[in-house]
């Protein structure tokens, strides 16, 4: 495969940059104005057509005839584009003001609340206020020790109220933090390779590829240097590109290297997947899969296939056909399969061409590289690298959660026993990679997974996923980490299964806990019990991942959570084949 390359162009008003970065910026073209409705979209007016953004001294706006029912949200960033909170050093002063006169603009309280998000600050109003999580970018969930221990200092100082997640989009969020320590928290990530920059809200969210990428003996592609291509280009390299700040809403990428779809490509709204043409390795091209609360919907293909080297114009093409026409009313119809709904989706390929070069985008190739029938690997234990003599070692990370002292504990052990790197998955696990075989068993025996991160958890809590619940997210529902454990481990001592059961959590419709894709889904709700108000669960089942991959469906609704273990259990008996192990111990 040929090396990766891209070419860089200096934007047309360099004067919007912090003065401190002297770094050559990438710049998208100015939206299109299209004067013919496209071939796909025969219903779609030409004035549809046309971009309802425009540049604005280096930022992208909405214009003024497209403002009329418009989303809060859209009326915070015409307000104040949130993007100078970082390129125009705007944190510094935001930091340097009390959350007391803060709370008395509703500019600032906006900046806080909202456009802080663009630097992947999430205000825990609801149940740390004052308090912030910080979004990390991790393209393809690579980290290192250095890096997990700098993000260790920083919960660290925050007591019970720090903490860190491994995320489902593969990277890390970190607790606790307050605004007066986020510019000396910014230039830390900096210094060790690391940025949140446009990780939440409307922006590309981090880039995922498979765990194993450049170790895995049946890997297809290093899916590695297209994320990390993907994520310098996306934030500019960690430097800020509004070019693709203001989209109508969020929007996930995946590379696929690996026949087991680690990746979960149904679920992104831009996947690559493998495929050759004509003697040349590149990807074909799956859209808009998304989740909201009010509607879940797996990528299409969108009849496309690029060359291995040139996955970022046809990214930059969608992403610049989601920004100038998307629609931004109501937040639960702007993500990007909305706008493929109206379109069409030759409609929508028709506007994806006339923003690529030369107008031109392939057909998409019948020869994929992703085998259909193969059974998806578990990645827990040791196992053989393709490099000679080492192996990496999956190990569980019960829902995500890690403290401090895990974390120092996580970087000692890939220092001692890997090359310093450490792996996240997007079922919030952790793999160390490049360990010696001469060195498996004293990892396997050090206390940290002897006593808290088992790389041989049990079978039910090997797929188990939660989000972060009610516990420090205000839009949770119930809280998840804590009672997924809780559930599960009941459940465990009631009956026994033959193979793993993926079961995921999610504190409300948002969905962060991805329930439509496990075996068996919980997504929090209140509901009553003996006339009480209690909390909840609407149970999912039937999500499949891998090559038959599709969403799972409401099984019963508004379960209360005291309820859920003689549930589940009948579940498993019912559909997964478990066994009670009242009856398995006497057949003993």
């Amino acid at each position: 495969m040929s090396s990766l390359s891209l070419k860089l162009s200096l934007p047309s008003n360099p004067s919007v940059y912090n003065n401190r970065f002297n770094t050559t910026r990438l710049h998208a073209t100015p939206p299109q104005t299209v004067a013919q409705p496209a071939s796909g979209a025969a219903a779609v007016g030409a004035e549809r057509l046309e971009a309802r953004v425009e540049e604005k001294d280096g930022f992208f706006v909405l214009k003024e005839k497209f403002r009329q029912g418009i989303n809060p949200q859209e009326k915070v960033k015409i307000e104040k584009e949130p993007m100078k909170l970082f390129m125009e050093n705007g944190i510094e002063d935001l930091a340097k003001i009390s959350l007391e006169e803060i709370e008395k603009s509703k500019l600032t309280k906006d900046d806080i609340d909202v456009r802080l998000k663009w630097l992947g600050l999430f205000h825990r109003r609801k149940q740390q206020y004052g308090r912030f999580m910080m979004r990390l970018k991790l393209p393809n969930g690579v980290t290192t020790s250095t890096q997990t221990r700098y993000l260790a200092s920083v919960i660290r100082k925050y007591g019970k109220d720090g903490c860190a997640d491994v995320t489902t989009r593969q990277n890390w969020q970190i607790r606790g933090v307050v605004l007066p320590d986020v510019p000396e928290i910014l230039k830390g990530l900096d210094e060790v390779g690391l940025t949140s920059l446009q990780s939440g809200m409307d922006n590309v969210r981090n880039p995922v590829g498979n765990p194993l990428a450049g170790i895995d003996p049946h890997e297809i592609v290093d899916t590695r240097p297209y994320n990390n291509l993907l994520s310098q280009y996306i934030t500019a390299n960690s430097r800020g590109n509004p070019a693709f700040t203001n989209l109508p809403r969020k929007w996930n990428v995946c590379v696929i290297g690996s026949h087991d779809l680690y990746e979960h490509p149904h679920i992104n709204d831009l996947a690559y997947m493998p495929a050759t043409k004509n003697g040349r390795f590149g990807f074909n091209l799956l859209v808009g899969g998304f989740f909201s609360p009010k509607r879940c919907a797996e990528a299409i293909p969108l009849d496309a296939w690029v060359p291995g080297d040139d996955i970022l114009p046809v990214c930059k093409a969608i992403l610049e056909t989601f920004r100038d026409l998307g629609t931004r009313g109501n937040r639960q119809k702007t993500r990007m399969m909305w706008l493929i709904d109206e379109l069409g989706i030759e409609g929508f390929r028709d506007e994806v061409v006339k923003r690529m070069p030369q107008n031109y985008l392939e057909r998409s190739s019948s020869e994929d590289l992703v085998q259909p029938n193969w059974e998806r690997r578990d990645y827990f234990g040791p196992h053989p690298q393709k490099q000679e003599g080492l192996s990496f070692v999956g190990i569980h990370i019960p829902v995500g959660r890690v403290q401090a002292d895990d974390m120092d504990e996580l970087a000692r052990l890939a220092d001692t026993y890997g090359s310093g790197e450490l792996r996240l998955t997007v079922e919030q696990n952790i793999i160390i990679p490049n360990v010696q075989n001469s060195k498996i068993d004293a990892l396997l025996n050090e206390p940290l997974l002897k006593e808290k991160f088992s790389p041989e958890p049990p079978l039910l809590m090997k797929g188990l996923v939660a989000c972060t619940g009610n516990q420090f997210c205000g839009q949770a529902i119930i809280e998840t980490k804590l009672r997924a454990l809780k559930v599960t481990e009941e459940v465990e001592r009631l009956v026994s299964v033959t193979k793993p059961v993926r079961m995921h959590w999610t504190g409300c419709p948002n969905t962060c806990g991805q329930v439509q894709v496990a075996d068996i889904g919980f997504m929090g709700c209140m509901t009553r019990k003996d006339g009480k108000i209690v909390e909840g669960a609407d149970v999912f089942i039937g999500g499949r991942i891998g090559s038959d991959s599709h969403l799972g469906d409401v099984y019963k609704k508004a379960v209360p959570c005291d309820d859920l273990v003689p549930l589940v259990v009948d579940i498993l008996v019912e559909k997964f084949g478990a066994v009670f192990r009242e009856r398995e111990e006497s057949e003993e």
